[in-house]
């Protein structure tokens, strides 16, 4: 399938555009741990898979795997 999108730039942009509402939610999620007094712990537990799925669904989407399955 021949690519829509010629330039990187734009797929990139793309990316992010997708996978920033997941990343704000994750993050607004560890603030809002910390500032309800839970053990600050908790929230740096959960931080690592909200950037690791962050930057797995980024690369996915970047690099044309998630619009090459239509």
């Amino acid at each position: 399938m021949e690519n829509r999108f010629p330039s990187g730039s734009r797929d990139r942009t793309r990316a992010a555009l997708a996978v920033l509402p997941f990343l704000a939610l994750g993050l607004a999620d560890v603030l809002l741990l910390l500032l309800w007094g839970v053990d600050p712990l908790w929230g740096f537990a959960i931080l690592p898979p909200i950037l690791f799925v962050s930057a797995l669904a980024w690369i996915a989407f970047s690099t044309g795997f998630v619009g090459d399955r239509e």
